[in-house]
């Protein structure tokens, strides 16, 4: 008995420990446009207790930062125009970029997938086209980093 007792002191001072890293820390990592963050009582190990909601006045006003939007530019050469308009339509072309590189039988089973299960709406001839130009650029041998 003694032995759990001594193993829950043990946790609960290092949940205690942790709790006051995790809030030096964020203190010190302050996110933009964060106005409150959640308090957690270091006391109550295993729940998370926030904070009640705010009761502000009709007229508050709540700001956040901005919402990151950046793309990577795909390369440029034939087939780009069609992968922008027809693989933008369901997702971002980040997908593509943010891809290691990948064989091109693996970039034909994808774009078949994305038609096939999902539904994308690529006629024939834009999808062989896109095909070309993703083994032309994002494969193992083509990319360019």
């Amino acid at each position: 008995m003694t032995r759990h007792r001594s193993l829950a002191i043990g946790l609960l001072a290092a949940a205690g420990a942790l709790a006051s890293a995790s809030t030096a820390l964020s203190q010190a990592t302050k996110v933009p446009g964060v106005i409150q963050e959640g308090n957690y009582d270091p006391g109550n190990l295993g729940m998370s207790m926030q904070p009640a909601p705010r009761n502000d006045d009709a007229g508050a006003v709540y700001a956040v930062g901005a919402w990151p939007t950046y793309t990577p530019p795909l390369v440029d050469g034939d087939g780009k125009a069609l992968v922008q308009s027809f693989c933008g339509i369901c997702h971002s072309t980040t997908y593509i970029t943010m891809q290691p590189p990948l064989p091109g039988a693996t970039w034909e089973h994808l774009v078949d997938k994305m038609i096939g299960t999902f539904g994308a709406p690529i006629p024939e001839p834009a999808a062989q086209a896109i095909i070309a130009y993703l083994k032309s650029h994002y494969t193992p041998e083509t990319r360019k980093e």
